[in-house]
């Protein structure tokens, strides 16, 4: 059996706190603001309604991301290849959850590696982005891409997270400059992605000049890594640092609208709070290419493939739905359809 490193034990405890906790943020993602055109006459057929995609050049039966959750335990290896098997079955795309323990022990590698259940979806690695910091560099980012066989690669930003556990990463500074080394050298693309508390102007900006491919923006509305850290804590001061956080984010919406407006070159991966394929096809039409989540993946994925498979189906369905209504037959359409706020 593996060694159990002070990482993967983490992650034990983070898939047991979302099972079992609220850990949802205190803010709404902003999509409840929003609202199709409801088209009485949609001059179109339910049954012809075409929700394929193209992502770094992999077919999608529709924009609907895995968003990255786990790895690094032997649950989590569990959840990954139900995941991955559900992905290659519908045909949607997966993140796994941050490498790093496999990149400290790689006896823990096979808890990610599911390219062999899913060979032809789309596939992204993923490391957090303060390891740049912490010693790590283009040869640890190649060797998390070359674990898995990935597509692309995810770093993700997790400061305030990190700032509120005892055993947290923070240093941030001078990152920026070692993600732009990362997407130079690089062979495949590079998202970054926040973990829950999206991103500013500013910071998209930033990131498209360094060179990444797209931002995934996790914003404010979904779970709260501040609250599953609360779930954690060791102590009172632990507990209630965390707990000050609960409010804390830039909603998914406005993050959306952030990069939208600030780094328009950049592809949109939208996740943090959706729940539906409903709130799926409003990010679309609010510029995003894929609409990601997480929580009810996860909870579909430790019953059965088979719940999973119809999880899936369901928000495809939704989302089919959801375009016929607003007379939208395809992708293209779907992302020129207008949304009324309210």
């Amino acid at each position: 059996m593996p060694k159990v490193t002070q990482t993967s034990s983490r992650k034990a405890d983070h898939i047991r706190i979302n099972l079992e906790e609220d850990v949802r943020s205190g803010l709404s993602t902003g999509l409840e603001h929003y609202h199709f055109i409801h088209q009485a006459l949609p001059e179109l057929n339910l049954e012809d309604i075409n929700l394929s995609s193209e992502v770094f050049e992999r077919n999608l039966s529709a924009p609907i991301l895995i968003s990255s959750m786990t790895g690094g335990t032997d649950e989590a290896g569990e959840i990954n290849r139900t995941l991955a098997e559900a992905a290659q079955e519908t045909g949607i795309a997966m993140g796994l959850g941050s490498q790093r323990a496999a990149v400290e022990n790689p006896e823990l590698s096979s808890t990610f590696q599911v390219r062999q259940y899913a060979p032809d979806i789309l596939l992204l690695a993923n490391l957090g982005a303060v390891q740049l910091n912490y010693g790590y560099g283009v040869e640890e980012c190649q060797q998390a891409v070359d674990m898995i066989e990935a597509d692309a690669l995810i770093l993700h930003l997790n400061a305030l997270q990190e700032a509120v556990q005892p055993e947290g990463d923070t240093r941030f500074a001078g990152l920026l400059s070692k993600i732009e080394s990362v997407c130079r050298a690089l062979p495949v693309p590079v998202i970054v992605k926040e973990v829950g508390w999206g991103f500013s102007e500013e910071a998209a900006r930033q990131l498209e000049a360094a060179g990444v491919s797209a931002i995934d923006v996790a914003g404010a509305g979904g779970t709260s890594w501040t609250q599953v850290e609360m779930h954690r804590a060791k102590n009172q001061y632990q507990a209630k640092l965390a707990a000050a956080f609960l409010d804390w984010g830039i909603p998914t919406v406005v993050a959306i609208n952030n990069i939208h407006t600030a780094a328009p070159r950049l592809k949109i991966f939208a996740s943090g709070g959706l729940r539906d394929g409903i709130d799926i096809a409003k990010c679309i039409a609010l510029g995003a290419s894929l609409g990601g989540m997480a929580s009810p993946f996860l909870k579909a994925a430790k019953n059965s493939l088979a719940e999973t498979i119809d999880t899936i189906g369901l928000i495809q369905r939704q989302m089919q739905v959801a375009m016929f209504a607003c007379g939208a037959k395809d992708i293209y359409h779907l992302k020129k359809s207008l949304l009324i706020k309210s």
